[in-house]
């Protein structure tokens, strides 16, 4: 029997003492939250410090798992979205994303273009209790489950 076979990735949504959203430009994507590919073998938190670091080049504190999405269509992946608090480090842009910038919670939305990930933005954002669960299919993008 074949083993099942996820990407597990971690997406953050990391906050300053101003209120303001780290965002970064992905070349194909767009703008988002510094998210990307835990790797095998590597403790989820571990690999949520580290996207982040490598992505903006800032260390984040204290963060909370807030929502987890099933993604339901090849390449199935399951992500684990968590709030944190910026720590300290100056934003800098990467191979990966060229672009890094803190925004407002009212503008960060308009600059993500990518509905995914814009669903992801303000359910992290709306987050104020129990960790929710969602599933999506993507081809086209549609949310399938929200609890």
């Amino acid at each position: 029997m074949e083993h099942p076979r996820h990407i597990i990735v971690a997406s953050c949504l990391v906050l300053n003492q101003k209120g303001e959203i780290l965002l970064v430009r992905h070349h194909r994507r767009g703008w988002e939250l510094p998210q990307g590919r835990i790797e095998e073998g590597e403790e989820l938190l571990a690999g949520l410090h580290r996207e982040v670091r490598e992505e903006t080049g800032v260390s984040i504190a204290t963060p909370k798992l807030a929502a987890i999405w099933s993604k339901c269509s090849p390449p199935t992946a399951l992500i684990f979205g968590f709030i944190a608090d910026y720590l300290s480090g100056e934003i800098t842009a990467s191979a990966e994303t060229p672009d890094v910038a803190w925004c407002r919670p009212d503008t960060a939305a308009a600059r993500i273009e990518h509905p995914i990930n814009r669903d992801r933005l303000q359910e992290l954002l709306d987050h104020s209790g129990p960790l929710r669960y969602l599933s999506y299919t993507t081809g086209p993008y549609r949310l399938t489950r929200n609890y």
